[in-house]
């Protein structure tokens, strides 16, 4: 039986979503503002109908294009955004104040040319306010109207259980992909119980697992990929083996690696979603392509013994980023 719709707070999306980061903020090779823009609105006429951004991604830059680009079609879209991180300038860091919260997202709101966000994230937990005090002042937004649901994003499933405890949490945003497996430890089990959406991100791993790394080394300065453990001279040459036979796997069941990796997240639980992203067309059009694919249960146990977390080298992120991440890790 082909892959389903699903469903994030009652609201049915195509399994498959979009990630709008790339258009704006931490790898390389950004399109044009005018490609960029063609690139959503070529989204949303293929099938796309959950889009997820940030005030983070370029500073606005990003809200600011998905909100031209949905301009006479917002209603096609599920639209989800994220607020907390900062990185301007000297400031930089994690704030979910309540009012820092609401004028966030009136800043959202207007970018977006929207009066409703439909998920609304805190992008990071703040340890200097407790979850309930900042889920209560999102609880009030959906009051108001202003936000459609509650999502929280790279947080535990004790944080996820708390604020659940308040209102109920639409979703919970992770990476999560075959080598990168720490929601596995409590934090899909904890979605699954709670009725909360797990939306993983960054399900083809950076472009690792879509055939689209093959020398980290030669990333330009500022692909945030250069930096990360996985990607450095010790490591990559035992990761890109594993990428190599991963790649194998997918053209003997005649699928792109994108789609395989795909397919392997979203047979982890109906209640996740994906939302790859691309700035590119091409790619774009692959990952939605076969979407509905479900992949045979011995193909599934393959990849599994290939790539996890005692084949691959090295941390997800480096030491700086790992003390801003609430979710579990392994030892």
């Amino acid at each position: 039986m082909p892959i389903q719709r699903r469903s994030i707070n009652g609201h049915q999306v195509n399994p498959v979503g979009l990630g709008c980061m790339s258009l704006s903020w931490a790898y390389a090779g950004r399109p044009s503002e005018e490609d960029g823009i063609r690139l959503l609105q070529h989204a949303v006429d293929i099938g796309y109908d959950h889009f997820d951004t940030a005030r983070l991604y370029g500073l606005g830059h990003n809200e600011t294009q998905v909100g031209i680009a949905l301009q006479g079609r917002r209603e096609k879209v599920y639209l989800a955004s994220k607020m907390g991180i900062f990185a301007s300038g000297e400031k930089r860091g994690v704030d979910c104040h309540p009012d820092t919260i609401r004028s966030e997202l009136e800043v959202s709101l207007r970018l977006l040319q929207t009066d409703h966000i439909d998920l609304y994230y805190m992008h990071r937990l703040d340890r200097n306010v407790p979850i309930e005090e900042s889920v209560g002042a999102m609880a009030d937004l959906v009051k108001e109207g202003k936000i459609g649901g509650i999502g929280l994003s790279e947080m535990s499933a004790d944080t996820l259980r708390r604020a659940a405890a308040v209102h109920p949490i639409a979703a919970m945003q992770t990476e999560y992909s075959p080598w990168t497996r720490q929601a596995e430890i409590a934090v899909l089990d904890a979605c699954r119980d709670l009725g909360t959406a797990f939306v993983a991100f960054s399900p083809v791993a950076r472009g690792v697992l879509a055939n689209g790394l093959s020398d980290p080394s030669a990333l330009p300065d500022g692909d945030i990929r250069k930096a990360m453990p996985r990607m450095n001279a010790e490591n990559w040459p035992k990761n890109f083996a594993l990428v190599q036979q991963f790649n194998a796997i997918a053209a003997r069941e005649g699928i792109t690696p994108a789609q395989l990796s795909l397919a392997w997240v979203l047979a982890r639980g109906d209640h996740i979603v994906t939302i790859p992203g691309t700035g590119k067309i091409a790619h774009l059009e692959e990952n939605i392509a076969r979407w509905d694919w479900e992949i045979p249960a011995n193909v599934a146990a393959e990849v599994d013994a290939l790539i996890n977390q005692q084949t691959v080298a090295g941390h997800r992120y480096g030491g700086a980023i790992l003390p801003t991440i609430d979710t579990e890790d392994f030892d």
